[in-house]
């Protein structure tokens, strides 16, 4: 029963219910009537039975003292007349039957059945005579000298119990009657109540999938802006359709009190006309509160979308942020375990964001530096303060340089929450820095050294020219002249040096004009090649045949031609090969290059580096100052050009079928490419050649 009436529909409910109040009613009530009933017809029969033994007795006095016996029989005949009455008859004052109704004999036992005592006035006896019980009344028959007899009548009790029955029936039937109308009633009233319950159920359903359209209460009615001519169209509640304006805070109608909560406002609203002709039933103001609950949720819906998007956004923007910035960002909370971190940085430990999330330093780095992130870490989030710092990390076989900030992050409560780390690689800017500072050194060297030269090269062209003047004073092949050829030959090499030392110091100027850039090469070719020949060097010259012009200093540039012969030929270390000179105009991008490449031993990889610092060279001590790189790099960059080696010399540069047993080493090939546009800053009226 428990579980098959929670089942049943509300209205069959409430017609069970309606119909068990009913029943129930009947149940206590019609015992209860009809022992009432009962009581009352048997107490209005034993009235009447009084009422007739009584006036009988009245009666009787007169026959009995005149003795007419005719007389007091009809009398008591007349009694038998009435519906209920079975018997009647009359004592004498010794209780001899003086008339009587029966008409089979009298019974005798019925004569002292009932007797009525000396000074009472009525007596009542119940008898039972076989299936029929009989209410017995007896009453004196009085005169003033004394009692003449006794009347006695009997009155069906059977009788007295159809009456009873046939009124519980009524009642019965009237109780049937009210059970039928009452259920038929209930049908109807409660068909209507579910039937709105159900509208309301179904809205619900559909608000459970989403939408929040639908309307559950009425949509008749007359408007607050309507009924009370309202002016005031700034009002929220002015043209609003979907809601009644009693829901709505801050109406500006003057009637209204919006001070107090939606009970207060709803109490002054009962005193106006605009509610009294809206407002309905219970259910009525449970649809109107569900369709403003549905409408306030949807607008609390959008407005969650609308922050949920925003926050999508943001969220978005920071991601892209965080994973597009090279600088490796990291967040790590009061455990020192890792909530979150950008791009950079997972590809630099090798995981992905989610893998990374709750890992600590020892799961992601070496020991090492891992216990080194732990120990500044942990120090931050006990003090509080700021990390600041520059830190080297070996890696992939080289070293890189880090710029770490570490930032303490505080929660609302002003405790350390975390800890937010970023790592900037300042590699580059570390090898700028050192680049800067080698350059800073070289060009106080250079100073220094310029200056020494400028002040030695004079007492130089002296010594020498007095030394050639010497000469020719002395005999030639004596041993003064041999003496003074060694103080020429030496000037010369200290004139050189100096001359280098000025020109990497850049204290000499260029004398630049329009210019032949294969004939600048050709004189070089000339000068060296009687003195490379002898070398066993032979010299391959692949120039471009239309002579391009440039503007140049041409003997700063021949000396660039001839350092890169000189020293392509001493990388074969006096075993003999070929170098090949190739010039090639480029119009379009308004370049002209040159390539010196050699067959020797070649240059280290690391060597590369470092061809073109001041003071590297490896010859031995008096074979080179290494000066002679540094001062071709200066004046091709004083020319607007680049210059830029590569070794071994590549497969398809096209060295020469026939110099390629000559081979002995991977070779070197120089680059020079200078611009044919001579436009410059510091050009003037260019001078013809």
């Amino acid at each position: 029963m428990k579980r098959i009436l929670p089942r049943l529909k509300f209205r069959t409910k409430l017609n069970l219910g309606m119909s068990a109040i009913l029943v129930g009613m009947a149940v206590l009530l019609l015992p209860l009537i009809g022992t009432m009933s009962a009581n009352s017809l048997v107490d209005e029969s034993k009235k009447r039975g009084s009422a007739l033994a009584e006036g009988l007795s009245v009666r009787a006095v007169d026959s009995l003292l005149a003795r007419d016996f005719l007389r007091l029989k009809n009398m008591v005949d007349e009694q038998s007349t009435v519906e209920d009455v079975i018997y009647a008859f009359v004592q004498d004052k010794n209780g001899y039957v003086l008339v009587h109704t029966f008409q089979r004999g009298f019974p005798v036992d019925l004569v002292d059945a009932n007797k009525v005592a000396t000074g009472e006035a009525l007596h009542i006896q119940l008898l039972v005579d076989g299936s029929r019980r009989i209410y017995d009344f007896a009453a004196p028959v009085l005169v003033s000298d004394g009692r003449l007899g006794t009347v006695r009548i009997g009155l069906s009790q059977a009788r007295i119990q159809l009456a009873v029955q046939r009124q519980l029936t009524l009642m019965a039937g009237l109780f049937a009657g009210a059970l039928f109308l009452a259920t038929s009633l209930g049908t109807v009233f409660a068909r209507r109540v579910t039937a709105r319950l159900a509208l309301l159920r179904s809205h619900a359903e559909e608000m459970l999938t989403g939408n929040l359209d639908t309307m559950s209460g009425p949509s008749w009615g007359i408007h607050c802006w309507e009924k009370q001519d309202c002016k005031t169209p700034q009002c929220p509640a002015y043209g609003e359709t979907r809601r009644r304006c009693w829901y709505i805070a801050g109406t500006m109608c003057p009637d209204c009190n919006n001070e107090g909560n939606f009970q207060c406002r709803l109490q002054s609203c009962r005193h106006c006309a605009v509610y009294r002709e809206n407002a309905g039933d219970e259910i009525q103001d449970l649809a109107e509160t569900f369709d403003v609950m549905a409408l306030s949720l949807k607008s609390h819906i959008d407005e969650l979308r609308d922050a949920e998007r925003n926050l999508r956004d943001q969220q978005r923007l920071t991601r892209t942020i965080l994973d597009v910035s090279p600088d490796r960002v990291s967040l790590v909370d009061a455990t020192m375990r890792y909530r979150g971190c950008n791009k950079s940085f997972a590809e630099s430990v090798g995981m992905s964001l989610a893998k990374i999330e709750g890992k600590t330093d020892f799961d992601l780095f070496p020991e090492a530096e891992a216990e080194k992130r732990h120990m500044a870490a942990r120090d931050i989030l006990q003090s509080g303060r700021r990390l600041d710092t520059q830190l080297m990390v070996e890696a992939g076989g080289g070293e890189h340089w880090f710029h770490v900030v570490c930032v303490p992050v505080f929660n609302d409560e002003g405790r350390i929450d975390g800890l937010l780390r970023t790592d900037r690689d300042i590699s580059d800017i570390k090898r700028y820095e050192n680049q800067l500072i080698q350059a800073q050194k070289m060009e106080s060297l250079g100073l220094l050294a310029g200056g020494v030269a400028h002040e030695i090269n004079t007492p130089l062209g002296i010594i020498l020219g007095y030394s050639q003047l010497l000469q020719e004073d002395v005999e030639a092949g004596s041993q003064i002249h041999q003496d003074l050829a060694i103080i020429e030959k030496q000037t010369q090499v200290c004139k050189k040096i100096v001359a280098d030392l000025l020109g990497f110091s850049r204290q000499t100027q260029s004398a630049k004009r329009e210019m032949c850039f294969n004939n600048s090469v050709m004189e070089a070719v000339s000068l060296v090649r009687h003195t490379l020949e002898l070398d066993k060097v032979k010299i391959v010259t692949q120039l471009d045949d239309r002579y391009p012009i440039i503007y140049g200093d041409p003997e700063k540039l021949k000396q660039v031609w001839i350092n890169l012969l000189t020293n392509a030929r001493d990388a074969m270390g006096g075993l003999g090969g070929t170098i090949v000179i190739r010039t090639r105009l480029d119009t379009p991008s308004g370049i002209v290059s040159l390539w010196v490449a050699d067959n020797g031993s070649g240059i280290a990889k690391e060597g590369l580096k470092k061809i073109f610092d001041p003071f590297y060279s490896t010859k031995a001590v008096d074979k080179g100052t290494g000066l002679g790189l540094s001062v071709s790099f200066g004046i091709i960059e004083d020319h607007g050009g680049d210059i830029r080696a590569v070794s071994p010399v590549p497969e398809d540069f096209g060295f020469p079928p026939d110099a390629r047993g000559e081979d002995m080493g991977g070779g070197t090939v120089f680059e020079v490419n200078l611009p044919l546009d001579h436009q410059g800053p510091d050009s003037g009226e260019p001078e013809k050649e």
